[in-house]
């Protein structure tokens, strides 16, 4: 999708293009909308009297081919009152209506409304989410199946200083997102620890430094846990570090760590099989990571970032660890694996552990798709939050109001602590039967990786993938959640 910003001024319209006119509850209407009336012989007000088209959300017209503009098409559409207006809601739905239209260039028109390029730019963010696709392997594809659209123009006034928010903050954003739902699209045979890995390591291009521990490496730094949970398959588990060193020299960094099971069969705790498919996305807070991390690069945001991302494949397998196993974490933490389907804490532990001694970082915040209890509680239409610092949960609820990415915070406390200890270890990867509060528990476990750094957890197991969506941003399954989040959250709390 090609994102361009124009002049508002208009004498024979956009040639063959779709021009959209928005028309606000209560407001003027614009010049753009005045222009293109005049040019059409008043054809454009007497559509929109004719459809009731008076500001309303929800109401439009469209007039096809209208003499003298020299446009295919004018689309008259309400969007409600303008104090409400979100430019990337409607950048998102009208791209989305006219993705496999036939038309190839969209012209929006947001000029005359006292809109700003920030507006712009953002409604040019939703028409980058709402045309993402991934046909990487469909051969048969009908032809009106495919998106036609491939030209994106936003009329504004001032359109350099919406290029300039396009290309330094939006753009990257987008380009961040939409690379976390590729990664969370791939197959698990496509997409395993040393090809997701070797993915990783192209970004460098963008200026990040990547590095990649292999299994005699983990096993040297102690990441029992870790490696535990991978030695039941023949692809060997990976922890890769992507570092952006754009703040101050010297300067601690934040740190973001997920949880990257390329494929969760939940090992020897095998799991049902039926939608076993849907597994591959356990890497989902892995891939938020990795889409975060390109977006900072791609902005150059002014902050020390690290990425670290444990990937892993829970396999079962005459080598794969067996419910009941004691495994040694780096931390030297000792783990009952009552369960190993309860993987992905594991994974952290490490990741966790390591990001804390290695980096000693001003923040922490890992992203997992860690339990199913955390769909019970809250849907599809909030990730869990825990953490062990107010502040910092205060800064992911501003975040996540900015990135429209909704976060929910649930509690830690020492009663929900114990239900993890264990008499045979430190403690024990579930709580057993009856215990309830899995999505608790699962952060209390986390938190023994965490020490003193101020940290929180993002359970995302409702919203990295999603059958069905009524919101034109995102796809009908790979969401890209949490990439947006974390670029809002660094880019609010720590560019100088």
């Amino acid at each position: 999708m090609k994102i361009s910003f124009i002049n508002p001024e208009i004498k024979e319209g956009q040639l063959k293009s779709v021009a959209v006119l928005p028309v606000f509850k209560g407001a003027k209407l614009s010049n753009a909308y005045k222009s293109y009336d005049k040019l059409a012989k008043k054809r454009v007000s007497a559509a929109a009297k004719a459809g009731n088209v008076d500001g309303k959300a929800g109401k439009s017209v469209q007039i096809v081919g209208p003499d003298g503009t020299k446009t295919n098409r004018l689309l008259v559409t309400g969007c409600g009152p303008l104090a409400e207006f979100k430019a990337e809601n409607f950048g998102a739905r009208v791209t989305k209506t006219l993705l496999m239209s036939g038309e190839t260039t969209l012209v929006l028109h947001l000029d005359g409304h006292d809109l700003t390029p920030t507006d712009a730019a953002q409604a040019a963010l939703g028409a980058v989410l709402a045309s993402y696709r991934f046909d990487k392997y469909r051969t048969k594809l009908a032809a009106n199946k495919k998106p036609t659209l491939k030209n994106v123009k936003i009329a504004i006034e001032n359109p350099s200083q919406a290029r300039k928010a396009w290309n330094n903050f939006y753009g990257p954003v987008g380009d961040g997102t939409n690379m976390a739902r590729d990664l969370v699209m791939e197959p698990a045979n496509k997409l395993y620890p040393t090809s997701y890995a070797a993915r990783i390591k192209k970004m460098e291009a963008l200026g990040l430094q990547v590095q990649i521990l292999g299994e005699a490496q983990m096993k040297k730094l102690g990441m029992g846990a870790l490696l535990g949970v991978g030695q039941g398959s023949p692809r060997a588990s990976q922890l890769v570090i992507m570092k952006w060193n754009g703040g101050k020299k010297g300067a601690k960094p934040v740190c973001l760590v997920g949880k990257g099971v390329t494929f969760d069969t939940g090992g020897i705790s095998l799991k049902p099989g039926a939608g076993m498919w849907d597994m591959k996305g356990d890497m989902g807070g892995s891939a938020a990571v990795v889409g975060a991390m390109r977006a900072i690069a791609g902005r150059k945001a002014k902050a020390n970032v690290i990425g670290i991302v444990g990937l892993v494949e829970n396999m079962p397998d005459g080598k794969a660890q067996n419910p009941g196993d004691i495994v040694t974490s780096m931390s030297g933490q000792t783990i009952e694996v009552q369960n190993t389907d309860a993987e992905g804490r594991l994974v952290l532990a490490d990741a966790l552990w390591y990001a804390k001694e290695k980096f000693k970082p001003k923040a922490m915040v890992n992203l997992a798709t860690l339990t199913g209890a955390i769909i019970v509680s809250l849907g599809h239409e909030h990730a869990g939050m825990f953490a062990n610092s107010d502040d910092i949960a205060e800064q992911l609820q501003a975040a996540a109001d900015n990135s429209t990415e909704a976060v929910w915070r649930l509690p830690l406390n020492k009663a929900y602590d114990k239900l993890i200890d264990s008499p045979n270890a430190d403690m024990k990867n579930i709580t057993g039967p009856g215990a309830g509060a899995g999505s608790i528990t699962a952060g209390q476990f986390l938190q023994r990786f965490v020490g003193n750094i101020p940290w929180a957890h993002i359970d995302i197991a409702g919203m990295a993938w999603k059958a069905s969506r009524t919101d034109p941003r995102e796809p009908s399954w790979a969401t890209g959640f949490g990439a947006r989040l974390m670029n809002r959250w660094v880019a609010d709390n720590y560019e100088g």
